[in-house]
């Protein structure tokens, strides 16, 4: 799966600051990105960075690591400087970019800069792609059980939207009436839906409530994850079901049972002599 970031400075959001999760900042999300989708896979739309936060990219390293620290290498992304000064334009470059560089059957993720991925996101909508033929993203958005005369998504009512639940092989999904502008799809499906998506990204701010809601009425629904695999840092819409605010990737990753010959050799020399079950994981 190739990624498509779009990046803007540290401190710039879309409809002015927001109350992010502290702790986090744009930097972390981007060695989240890469340590669950792979760095290689990524390339960054880098909109009107300033120096300073350039450097921080072009030299930025894994987690663990600060950009200072010797003898670990860089991440080296693919970093493509523009100067749009606005969403919109760098969400229609990233999206024109994933069309032009791959083939009608690839999976591209197309995400903004402030997300945090749990492990197993990338897998999950791999798995959603392969089954149906629409877009998914692991962002459970909350603004599904927030009642419209309260300040939530049009359609809900009662806590909650109208909605089918499925399955893929390891993950449970909800269909849903629209997301933010943080989704997957197979190449194709971007050709095919290319008209809405200029229609509601060609002003200076993207519209992705109205360009949902245009591909719902085609036909053309997305899916979401739950409980949410991925959350946006902004605290006031957080995936529901999971601690965001003390986030840590290595230790939500799955443990592992070791048995037999690699059970042995790890305990051989360790203070665990008698070779009691060996779990891997949660670093």
């Amino acid at each position: 799966m190739k990624v498509y970031l779009r990046l803007s400075n540290q401190n710039a959001s879309a409809g002015g600051k927001k109350q992010r999760i502290k702790g986090f900042d744009k930097l972390d999300c981007l060695r989240n990105l890469a340590t669950e989708f792979g760095a290689d896979n990524i390339t960054i739309i880098a909109d009107s960075l300033s120096e300073t936060f350039k450097q921080q990219i072009e030299t930025l390293k894994p987690f663990h690591h600060s950009n200072d620290t010797p003898n670990v290498p860089n991440l080296n992304l693919r970093v493509i400087h523009v100067e749009y000064g606005n969403g919109a334009a760098t969400y229609r470059h990233a999206y024109n970019l994933a069309i032009e560089e791959n083939k009608d059957y690839d999976n591209v993720y197309l995400v903004e800069d402030d997300f945090l991925h749990r492990p197993g996101s990338k897998k999950a909508m791999i798995e959603a792609l392969d089954k149906w033929e629409q877009y998914t993203t692991c962002y459970d958005h909350p603004d599904k059980y927030l009642n419209a005369v309260n300040g939530g998504n049009p359609h809900i009512k009662d806590d909650g939207e109208i909605t089918r639940v499925m399955r893929t092989d390891n993950y449970h999904w909800k269909i849903t009436n629209s997301t933010v502008m943080t989704f997957a799809a197979k190449v194709g499906r971007l050709k095919l839906d290319f008209p809405t998506h200029e229609e509601f990204s060609k002003d200076t701010i993207t519209d992705s409530y109205r360009m949902f809601m245009a591909l719902n009425e085609k036909g053309i629904g997305c899916v979401s994850s739950i409980p949410g695999l991925s959350s946006h840092l902004e605290t006031a819409w957080l995936s529901p079901g999971y601690d965001w605010q003390n986030f840590d990737y290595f230790q939500d990753l799955p443990k592992t049972k070791l048995t037999g010959a690699t059970k042995e050799i790890i305990s051989q020399g360790s203070a665990n002599p008698k070779n009691d079950d060996i779990f891997v994981g949660g670093m």
